[in-house]
């Protein structure tokens, strides 16, 4: 790979005084009883640990930022940031995902997982606009802008009135129709064989019919480029 000897010759000497250098830096940190570093990253300040730590917990709201905002603010932000996407009354453009409705549907042949029929818990909602919506543009959005659209798409799924004010403290009392049937573990094997741990198959059965060598999807064997291709 390295063909000018020069080239070969600088890294040897790049190698060599990383060799002496590193150990000679970490001894000295070692004796002003710092712990080692490797010359990179620094501790977070509060803030900036505080500036990630948004996250929201859903069965009692524990997170939630101050603010507030009501179903007709919401309804304003929603049109603007989220509509082109999910409708303006939540019923989801082309293939993005449904808000509202699909009530009674999750045991169908065709369940329809909305905010309504199958999220546990309405801080769940802040939250998640709160981390990654709209698409193009997370974080964008202020806390009210956020509890607004709450609020509206709560309200489209007829969970709260009209006049409902979004915050801290009323988004948790929010009972979500699927709160007490939500499955947490899915129950279901991963596969509906019995499980075998030994002498499962006779090597003798064992019939290999048809393999990826020749189809240029693998190559035949490890070396050089050049050997590499499919023949």
């Amino acid at each position: 790979m390295f063909s000018s000897p020069e080239l070969r010759r600088r890294l040897a000497v790049a190698v060599l005084a990383a060799a002496v250098l590193v150990p000679s830096m970490q001894a000295t940190r070692a004796q002003a009883g710092e712990a080692p570093r490797y010359g990179y990253g620094r501790t977070p300040t509060p803030a900036e640990i505080a500036g990630w730590d948004i996250d929201a917990r859903g069965g009692d709201g524990a997170g939630l930022p101050p603010g507030k905002g009501n179903v007709t603010q919401g309804a304003e932000v929603f049109a603007e940031q989220c509509a082109a996407c999910h409708g303006t009354f939540g019923e989801g453009e082309g293939r993005f995902p449904k808000l509202a409705g699909g009530d009674g549907t999750l045991t169908a042949e065709r369940p329809e997982p909305t905010v309504g029929s199958y999220w546990p818990y309405a801080p769940t909602l802040f939250d998640y606009i709160n981390r990654a919506m709209p698409m193009p543009a997370p974080h964008s959005l202020t806390s009210d802008q956020v509890y607004g659209i709450t609020a509206y798409v709560l309200n489209l799924n007829n969970l709260v009135e009209g006049d409902f004010v979004a915050d801290r403290d009323s988004v948790p009392k929010v009972k979500m129709p699927n709160r007490d049937h939500f499955v947490w573990k899915d129950p279901r094997p991963d596969t509906r064989s019995e499980a075998c741990m030994q002498n499962c198959v006779d090597p003798k059965d064992v019939k290999i019919i048809s393999s990826a060598e020749g189809s240029a999807l693998t190559p035949r064997t490890t070396g050089t480029l050049d050997d590499m291709l499919a023949k």
